[in-house]
């Protein structure tokens, strides 16, 4: 399968290097290229890519701006962040907008290139210091906590592994169960807690204390 990528960045030095840099990947295909969030938006609706790899700080339509309408009006295309900022206010910001990945500007190609193939297999991926600082949050959050009272002691702690970024397949080993059996507590919490996929677990699981 290859991966389908839009790259938004407003520095065209930036913009380009990560466009030739996922080029040659052999199971990624570099779609377009977005100036602003506007852009990308844009270049969604038009190209419809599996992946856009979003700044945040752009001009006109800033990042979150533009991930939050493109998971409305396209859901099948993921975000997956890639700035230079690590503070709350941009972390969950994004995080809320709907983004499934959040990192900064100093990870490597490796792993730029892992976020953006889990992305495509719906899976969430963050940066060790924006891990830190939403388990930061939590602690601190007064935000109006909803009733987790119908999870199972299990499916607690498969939410808990999705926020530390394990796959279907990890989580399985690590509670030495089948994937078979996680993808049925996946399900489940899905439902209970009225989220649609691993991002909005993610956000779920930080924003209750349950990340980390």
């Amino acid at each position: 399968m290859t991966i389908r990528v839009v790259v938004a960045d407003d520095q065209t030095a930036v913009r380009e290097g990560l466009a030739l840099m996922l080029s040659l990947l052999d199971d990624v295909a570099v779609v377009g290229e977005a100036a602003d969030g506007d852009q990308a938006v844009e270049l969604v609706a038009r190209e419809r890519p599996d992946i856009v790899l979003m700044d945040l700080r752009m001009p006109r339509v800033d990042g979150v701006t533009a991930t939050a309408r493109i998971r409305e009006s396209h859901p099948e295309t993921r975000v997956v962040v890639l700035t230079t900022f690590a503070d709350d206010e941009h972390i969950l910001g994004a995080l809320r907008a709907g983004a499934v990945g959040y990192l900064t500007k100093d990870a490597g190609r490796a792993q730029i290139a892992q976020a953006v193939r889990a992305a495509a297999l719906g899976q969430s991926v963050l940066d060790p210091r924006v891990q830190q600082r939403l388990v930061a949050a939590a602690g601190q959050a007064s935000w109006k906590k909803r009733d987790i009272s119908d999870l199972t002691p299990r499916e607690a702690e498969v939410l808990r592994l999705i926020a530390a970024g394990l796959s279907n397949r990890e989580i399985a080993k690590r509670l030495f169960v089948t994937e078979v059996t996680v993808k049925s507590h996946v399900n489940r919490l899905f439902a209970k807690l009225g989220v649609r996929d691993r991002a909005q677990a993610v956000r779920y699981a930080y924003e209750h204390g349950l990340g980390g």
